[in-house]
Order: C-alpha cells, then sequence, then structure tokens
C-alpha cells in the first residue's frame, strides 16, 4: 500500500488510506491510535523517552503494582525521583518532598530506587535505537534523540514507521512503554514527545511551527527556568507569540545570549545536530538521613559508601571523571555544593572517597546536615583513567588494590569487601 500522509496505526501498523469510511479509526484494525501528520514521511529527527521509566521498571517486575500509585524515592524525609502516572494524577511530582508526596497520596506504594536494574533497561533500549542509527544522543538514562535521516533505503519504510515499531519492540521485550516525538531539530522533537504521554507518538512539522509555538509558555525553552521567567513576566512576555514579534535586537538588548537563544527557538530554528555520545554528564549517588548530622564520625562511612556506588556505575559505564562534586543539605534545606577538578580522570572509589572527604571535613562547622551527596562530572572514555601516580606511590598501590578487591565484588557481590570506615556508626 502506498504510504499516505493521512496516518499509519500504531497497534496493527498499517498505513491508512486518506478516503477511509471512519478516519478516527484504523480501517484494519479498528485502534484510534492513528500516527496522524501531513509531514509524517519526511520528519526524521525524534526524541524518545520513558514514561515514568523507574516506576514501569518496577511495575514490570512485579504485576501486583499494576494499578497502583508507585512512588519511587527515599524514605519520609527524602524526595520524590519519579512517580507513575497514577500517583501523578493525585499530585506527585518529581523532586517534591517524600512527606508532601504522602500527604496527596497516602496509599502510595514507596520503593526505594534500584539503579543496577534500571540502567540494565535502559542499556537494552539504547542498543535497541543504536539498531536502527548510529546517530542516537542519549540525555539520560531513559531518553535520547535519533536522527533517522538516510535510513528510510535502510529499513524500507520513512523514521515515523520504524519509530513506531522501535516502540512496539521496547513495550514488548524490556517491558515499559516510551513516548515518541517526531519533527525537523531537536527543538521541537522533545517539545512533541510530551505532548501525548503516555505511550504516546506526536509531530511537529515545519509549516506549522511557528503557529505552533506561538500559543507555547516560554517555559518550554530549554534554560528558562523559574528565575529567567520571573524576569521575563516581569516584561510582560509570558509566551512566545511576544517573543515572536519583538526585534531581536531588542531581545539581545535586553537579555543578553538568553535574548537571541529565545528569539531562534521561538521561530522553531534549531541547526544543532544529534551528537552520539555518553548520556551522563555527570555520575553521582546521594542519601538523606532520618535524622540530621554534623559529625565527621558519621558521615564519612556514608561518603565512602556513596563513592563506592560512583565508583561501580562509572566502572560499569567505562567512563572516567575529573570533578569531583560533593553535596550537601542542610536541616532547613539549604544546598552547599563544593567541587575540586583533580590531575587526571579517575573512576576510582579510593580517589573519590579522598577527594570528596577533604571538601566535607571544610564544611564541618557544627552545622547538622540532612543530606550528602558525592558525584563525578567532566567526564570522558576510560582510557586515559587513574595514571600511576610517580609523587605517591601509596596511590598507585591503592589502585591495584582497589582492582582487586573489585574482581572479588563483581564475584561474590558488592559487601563481599567493605573498608573498615564503613563499620563505624
Amino acid at each position: 500500500m502506498q504510504r499516505d500522509a493521512a496516518g499509519f496505526c500504531r497497534d496493527c501498523l498499517t498505513w491508512q488510506t486518506g478516503n477511509s469510511a471512519n478516519p478516527r479509526r484504523c480501517s484494519k484494525c479498528g485502534s484510534p491510535r492513528i500516527a496522524r501528520h501531513p509531514e509524517l514521511s519526511t520528519l526524521a529527527i525524534a526524541h524518545i523517552d520513558c514514561d515514568a521509566f523507574y516506576a514501569s521498571v518496577e511495575k514490570r517486575d512485579n504485576p501486583e503494582l499494576a494499578d497502583k500509585p508507585v512512588i519511587i524515592g527515599g524514605g519520609k524525609r527524602g524526595v520524590v525521583s519519579t512517580a507513575c502516572y497514577v500517583a501523578r494524577i493525585r499530585g506527585v511530582h518529581s523532586a517534591q518532598p517524600m512527606f508532601k508526596a504522602l500527604e496527596a497520596c497516602p496509599d502510595a506504594v514507596v520503593i526505594k530506587p534500584d539503579m543496577r536494574k534500571y540502567s540494565e533497561a535502559g542499556k537494552q533500549i539504547r542498543e535497541m535505537m543504536r539498531s536502527l542509527t548510529p546517530q542516537v544522543e542519549p540525555l539520560s538514562i531513559d531518553e535520547a534523540f535519533l536522527d533517522m535521516r538516510g535510513t528510510e533505503k535502510l529499513h524500507g519504510a520513512p523514521a515515523a514507521e520504524v519509530l513506531i515499531r522501535l516502540a512496539q519492540r521496547i513495550e514488548k521485550e524490556v517491558g515499559v512503554t516510551v513516548s515518541v516525538g517526531l519533527s525537523y531539530c531537536k527543538f521541537l522533537a522533545k517539545v512533541a514527545s510530551d505532548l501525548d504521554k503516555p505511550r504516546g507518538f506526536a509531530a511537529i512539522g515545519q509549516s506549522e511551527a511557528i503557529s505552533f509555538l506561538r500559543e507555547q509558555s516560554v517555559s518550554i525553552v530549554w534554560g528558562v527556568g523559574k528565575v529567567t521567567q520571573k524576569r521575563l513576566a516581569e516584561d510582560g512576555i509570558t509566551h512566545l507569540s511576544t517573543v515572536q514579534d519583538m526585534d531581536d535586537a531588542d531581545l539581545i538588548r535586553r537579555y543578553g545570549s538568553m535574548g537571541q537563544h529565545l528569539a531562534r527557538l521561538a521561530r522553531g530554528e534549531d541547526s544543532r545536530l544529534v551528537k552520539p555520545g555518553n548520556a551522563s554528564k555527570s555520575v553521582s549517588s546521594e542519601t538523606t538521613f532520618n535524622e540530621d548530622i554534623a559529625s565527621a564520625e558519621k558521615l564519612l562511612p556514608v561518603l565512602r559508601k556513596l563513592s563506592q556506588r560512583v565508583s561501580g556505575q562509572l566502572k560499569d559505564k567505562h567512563i572516567a571523571g575529573q570533578t569531583i562534586v560533593l553535596k550537601l543539605k542542610t536541616a532547613d534545606f539549604k544546598t552547599r555544593t563544593r567541587s575540586r577538578q583533580i590531575p587526571d580522570p579517575t573512576q576510582l572509589e579510593d580517589r573519590i572517597f579522598r577527594t570528596a572527604s577533604e571538601l566535607l571535613l571544610k564544611e564541618l562547622d557544627g552545622t547538622r546536615f540532612r543530606l550528602l551527596g558525592v558525584g563525578v562530572s567532566t567526564l570522558g572514555p576510560d582510557e586515559q583513567a587513574d595514571p600511576d601516580d610517580l609523587v605517591d606511590p601509596d596511590s598507585t598501590r591503592r589502585a591495584k588494590a582497589e582492582r582487586a578487591i573489585d574482581r572479588v565484588r563483581n564475584r561474590f557481590g558488592q559487601d563481599a569487601v567493605q573498608f573498615g570506615i564503613n563499620f563505624k556508626n
């Protein structure tokens, strides 16, 4: 059948003709899930985003949770990492304090994050994406851009059809659902992926871009956070229609590079390429305490355990980082972030912990902390990571010892070997 702009069935995968008796339903299976757009056969830049990813993985592994509100996050003093759509309808959202989430949804099932499980599912999905095109740019564990240009001959179908088939495959083989946004540029592909969640598919074409964007809030533009929104609102700018009507020079004079950024995206102008690479800009781990802590005796063992987790993630992903970041949150919810760049990229627990502990000790002035975290940024491949230290031979010996410990942990589990500091209370 000739592929037609009238649409494509997302359930039985049949292209629809423009003269269907009931254009709102599939001519073959009767499904209402028809992907329709005049440019459906030509758009090729996609953004794929898993739906409530962590919660979806948990529901996949425990079918009894299927219809229940599920929150992924810490204990009563923690925050929400993500929530399923059942919980979201009740008012739960990411980064919300857990006590607020449970006030909104007291019957929710709260599950601590299992990053290894989520990472494994994310890797499966990433490999499926790369089977379609090498041009995959991960943004996080559960979302990525794909450039499908030039792949129609390879797959014998336009990008829209191939991506709908991919969504079906992910749902069948991985057990989670995704939403797909399709456009001619990255900005609008990402916007489109949010339009029809969950299990969504939406396209935004070049011919409609300006009229579509005209109705949108400035908040959909990358980089426009709450502070920028407030400043723009004070100047009477709340929607992109106002930005479109303004002179570019005036926007740049008022807001500098952000004004230029706004002007371009308000007109749907985004020339950025899809760049294959690592998903993570940083790797981190943090924990919220049941009771606020002020002493090094109690904080350092926690920091060692967090450093172990970060190191494990870096080694699993074959990446390393050169900036160590310490995060603290005080009892009154004020955040302190401290960082230090080290001479060479690292993925070693020992180097992460030693650097972070120096940063931590400088902050211990009697202040009580409710959260502690450590991370590594400035990431890259691990080929140049952790060279022998000619100045500090002990560092080299510790690195070799850690590699040996890794082999034991890989065989017998992460808790098979621990450092003495981990046992302090």
